[in-house]
């Protein structure tokens, strides 16, 4: 019996997944592996947080928000 090669193998469990109705999605995320990535997410958080006190009516959207996501994952 002949060996598979990987290629061959990536294929045939990819058809599987593809039968039992899912589809592969690729996505590109930032490398937090990446020298400054962690003072670039401090950056993006005090930002945030400026924003959120400067806008009293925030919490009350979030909260709602919050609120309207009943029996999403039923």
């Amino acid at each position: 019996m002949p060996a598979t090669s990987t290629n061959e193998r990536v294929q045939k469990y990819r058809d599987t997944l593809r039968a039992s109705g899912l589809r592969l999605v690729q996505l590109w995320v930032p490398d937090t592996r990446k020298a400054g990535f962690d003072e670039e997410c401090r950056r993006q958080s005090r930002r945030i947080a400026q924003a959120e006190r400067k806008d009293a009516k925030l919490d009350t959207f979030m909260d709602k928000a919050l609120s309207d996501v009943d029996g999403w994952t039923e």
